[in-house]
């Protein structure tokens, strides 16, 4: 059972390496996520999940496009996890109800820029990134760029280490987010 072997761990009982960045999330969070208490038992995966997600949010890819390639991740892996927390920026965002609900049931977006993301998403991951011309101009066509295209490698790398090990832990819901989940 993960919980036997991924504890929650607190400030106290986590590796030392791992304390700097829980701190660092609490403070941020107002708590310490669940999840994070989880990923703690590798500092380094916690460390290089929480700098690539950071990286990602500083691409060129705009806000609502970088949600729907997390939630594409998070729904595509089962990830209870990043489908609530993700479904909450969505709703921060001021995302249309349509759009989140379109991606929680993996639907087609009505979006075309967006599912434009959603598709090219898919794609890589369906080719291990040997996207065919197609599904590329099909992206730039909706008027991504290449950076966008290598940015979308980027969300991919991160999202996926956060979903698979979220899932490995058995990393509980936040109760903040049981609403959304």
């Amino acid at each position: 059972m993960p919980m036997s072997v991924f504890p929650d761990h607190t400030l106290e009982s986590a590796p030392a390496a791992a304390r700097r960045t829980m701190e660092a999330v609490t403070r941020k969070q107002g708590h310490l996520p669940p999840a994070v208490a989880r990923l703690a038992t590798s500092p380094e995966l916690l460390d290089g999940f929480l700098r690539a997600s950071a990286v990602f949010e500083s691409t060129t890819l705009d806000p609502l496009s970088r949600e729907v390639l997390i939630m594409t991740m998070a729904t595509r892996n089962d990830c209870h996890v990043c489908v609530a927390m993700h479904t909450a920026k969505l709703t921060a965002l001021g995302a249309d109800p349509e759009l989140i609900a379109a991606l929680r049931e993996r639907r087609p977006l009505a979006d075309e820029r967006l599912e434009a993301v959603r598709e090219f998403t898919l794609a890589v991951l369906a080719t291990a990134g040997a996207v065919d011309d197609a599904a590329l101009r099909a992206f730039l066509g909706h008027g991504h760029t290449a950076r966008n295209a290598l940015e979308v490698v980027l969300g991919i790398g991160a999202y996926t280490m956060s979903t698979l090990a979220n899932r490995m832990t058995g990393a509980p819901l936040d109760p903040r987010l049981a609403a959304l989940a």
